[in-house]
């Protein structure tokens, strides 16, 4: 980081003292200038000075006093003032407040301001805790001394006394608050104040410190939190205006003011910071549950060889020798993980500091408890999170920098890489009762996008690095191949199965010569569920199961040598549509299904439709059985109300009679859209090569927009192209879209320059 960017606490902390000497001079001028009302001269409000016991400014009942970011010293260019006018119940106090107020105001400053007496202040912040927290760390300002210590003490010591009920309410906000805000280091769009491991949970942390009832931050959580007020700092100089939330066009700017190379430097960064605080968070409300519910049980009760559970926490054993024990760590994570229960803090310090490197390769026992952790599922995520804190992770895996806090900056993936790997695994355990080697299983998934942290393909680079891990952990030489054969395949079946036609035999035999065997197989599938659910929504759900389940069943037919069941050409929904005729439509929710006797232009339309009615596509297939053309949507109402489902069949049931114009319709609705002033990645088409023997194969990539498949159908239809499939998909913003297109005689495109005029023409209509 440069020194322009270590400088802003000292920055901070200069504009607090400059607004401290502002506000000095307008208390002065306020409260001992004189002044008369109107048509007055003179009068009891004229002179506001008093005798008797004073401050070092000579003025006695009344004090300003800062609360907030300037209370704490830590004002920010956009911050607002947060201002207590205490008095000891003078008549010339509104006077005063209106003598510092308004010059505030006049100066553009956001104002958070009250006038109180101490006992009203102290009532007040016995009743609102937002009031509570802001007095907690008030700093007096100017004026009498003694009203600002007065109100101190009172509101402190009642904290302290009715802590129990205090935070309670203290952390029923904070969970509040991280429910709607998420947790910042996985944040593609953070709000650097109120999402979970941001500013206020560390200010939080600081309010439990002052009830008595934990530790205050230490030195890790005090340079994470300077380190948010610092990008919190940079990002109100890059947008000129107070903001807490860090929105993707400001990530790369914010980062140039903290020397950073770049956005994603920057977000790696701010995700060590965010989990740093979110760790030491959940380890303060440990200390105050305990508080609240009373001491756990005393006594020890065993959990592994030298860990036993002791306070409701893991510890070691007496006895127990990191230093003559290198699987011990491994082993107590293990036991921590299968009892739910926290590493106590002292034992992971013990631990990191004090265990020597595992021999490579690692023992049998090493392997197993690492296995044992994985496999406890969810409990083993905060397990895995105590031994990253402390820098174990890094130890045992070196690789494991490479991932750690790595950002993944798309709206697919709601976490970091490294946390990504460990939340695959803990629901990868899921399905260890399913497959032949839940081991690797596990293994692989904790593995499965190492890769990430290198140039290249990740799964190229992770085939690579899983293989040297593997051998490092001590796994036989077979059992890497499978470990290094997972990790490079790892997308495999998603992707063949949402991108490419199950129905065409070159699909099938060229996923059973990757996988190889059965076992790979299993591996493969159960890894799919694992890590699309690990991903996020947009990544996994019942659609891409079903056909991820579908591309199992016929891939494992091929590997047994036996052919696969035929799967029925019409499910008995859609038979029962087709006996409609002219054609059929069934909306059921987010679920549209066309059955309609097969002719060109009938999946473009039909996307027409629903673009007109304002209905993004999330996914979508089609194909064909026999003369009837099945399309099924996945739809999403742009924005927020879907339209009538009557209206929205009524539409493509004319648009199925060529009864509608729906061209005219969506060509209104352009003209009526405002175009987006964000940039985006340019459109993609690519024609894949040996992808099928019966069609040719386009793969579009393209920022997803209304309509836009509707004006990819039009365009293989004005190349006199038939859509023979499709597999469509939208990952956060962005569209992978996937045809199985044929000529009008029914043959693949098999001319360069036929292709080269297919692309140009579809990139055409994306632009």
């Amino acid at each position: 980081m440069r020194g322009e960017a270590r400088s802003f606490a000292a920055i901070r902390k200069d504009r607090a003292a400059d607004i401290d000497r502002w506000l000095t001079d307008l208390f002065r001028t306020a409260a001992t200038r004189p002044y008369a009302r109107e048509g007055e001269s003179g009068g009891k409000g004229g002179f506001p000075e008093e005798r008797g016991p004073a401050g070092p400014n000579g003025i006695s009942g009344v004090a300003l006093v800062a609360v907030g970011s300037l209370g704490r010293g830590e004002l920010a260019p956009g911050s607002d003032l947060d201002l207590v006018l205490l008095h000891n119940g003078r008549d010339d106090v509104a006077r005063i407040a209106d003598r510092i107020w308004y010059p505030i105001w006049d100066s553009g400053i956001g104002l958070d301001h009250s006038v109180r007496t101490v006992d009203e202040a102290v009532k007040v912040a016995r009743e609102d805790l937002k009031a509570v927290l802001g007095l907690i760390q008030a700093r007096h300002v100017v004026g009498d001394p003694e009203l600002t210590r007065a109100v101190r003490e009172a509101v402190l010591a009642e904290w302290r006394a009715d802590s129990r009920r205090r935070l309670a309410e203290l952390r029923a906000s904070a969970d509040k608050r991280a429910e709607s805000g998420g947790e910042l280091a996985f944040l593609l769009e953070p709000d650097l104040k109120d999402a979970r491991g941001g500013l206020r949970d560390v200010q939080a942390m600081q309010a439990v410190a002052a009830a008595w009832v934990a530790s205050a931050p230490g030195p890790r959580v005090r340079e994470a939190y300077e380190l948010l007020l610092d990008i919190r700092h940079g990002l109100h100089l890059v947008t000129a205006r107070g903001t807490d939330r860090l929105v993707l066009q400001e990530q790369d700017a914010v980062a140039g003011t903290l020397g950073l190379l770049d956005a994603e430097a920057l977000m790696r960064r701010l995700a060590e910071a965010g989990r740093t605080v979110s760790h030491a968070f959940d380890a303060t409300w440990r200390t105050v549950d305990r508080l609240l519910t009373g001491p756990a049980p005393r006594g020890r009760r065993p959990l592994a060889d030298g860990v036993v559970e002791h306070g409701g926490e893991v510890v070691l054993a007496r006895g127990a020798n990191p230093r003559t024990d290198p699987t011990l760590v491994l082993r107590a994570a293990a036991a921590a993980a299968e009892a739910g229960l926290p590493l106590a803090p002292a034992t992971v310090s013990a631990l990191a500091a004090q265990s020597p490197p595992l021999p490579v390769p690692w023992p049998p026992e090493a392997r197993g408890a690492l296995v044992a952790l994985l496999g406890a599922g969810r409990a083993a995520v905060p397990v895995w999170e105590e031994l990253d804190q402390a820098g174990v992770l890094v130890k045992l895996i070196p690789d494991w920098e490479r991932v750690r806090h790595r950002p993944q900056r798309n709206p697919v993936h709601r976490y970091t890489v490294d946390r990504h790997l460990i939340e695959t695994a803990a629901g990868a355990a899921a399905f260890t009762r399913e497959v032949s080697r839940p081991d690797l299983l596990l293994i692989s998934a904790l593995l499965h996008d190492v890769g990430k942290g290198w140039p290249g393909d990740h799964s190229t680079t992770g085939e690579i690095v899983a293989r040297d891990i593997g051998a490092r952990m001590g796994l036989p030489p077979a059992d890497v191949e499978i470990l290094a054969t997972v990790v490079r395949h790892h997308l495999l079946l998603p992707e063949t199965a949402t991108r490419r036609d199950l129905d065409d035999p070159v699909t099938i035999s060229r996923v059973a010569a990757a996988v190889g065997s059965r076992e790979v197989l299993e591996l493969l599938s159960a890894l799919a569920v694992a890590d699309g659910n690990a991903t996020g929504p947009a990544a996994w759900n019942s659609w891409k199961a079903s056909l991820v389940s579908d591309l199992v069943r016929r891939v494992r037919s091929v590997l047994s040598g036996t052919p696969p069941a035929p799967a029925p050409a019409l499910s008995p929904e859609q038979a029962a549509l087709a006996r409609h005729g002219g054609g059929a439509v069934r909306v059921n929710g987010s679920a549209v299904t066309v059955v309609a006797p097969d002719r060109p232009g009938l999946l473009w339309r039909a996307a027409g439709v629903l673009a007109a009615h304002r209905m993004a596509v999330r996914s979508a297939s089609a194909a064909s059985a026999g003369s009837t053309a099945v399309i099924e949507f996945v739809v999403v109402p742009e924005y927020g109300t879907p339209p009538d489902p009557a209206t929205l069949e009524a539409d493509l049931r004319l648009v199925l009679a060529g009864r509608l114009d729906i061209e005219q319709r969506l060509a209104r609705r352009a003209r009526s859209m405002r175009p987006s002033r964000v940039p985006v990645a340019p459109p993609r088409v690519t024609l894949v090569d040996d992808a099928s023997l019966t069609a040719s194969v386009v793969e579009v990539r393209a920022h997803d927009r209304p309509g836009l498949l509707w004006r990819i159908g039009r365009a293989f239809g004005e190349c006199g192209l038939d859509v023979r499939a499709a597999r469509v998909e939208t990952l956060g913003a962005e569209a992978v879209d996937v045809f199985y297109v044929a000529d009008r005689t029914g043959r693949p495109l098999l001319d360069e320059q036929q292709r080269i005029q297919v692309r140009e023409h579809v990139l055409a209509a994306l632009r």
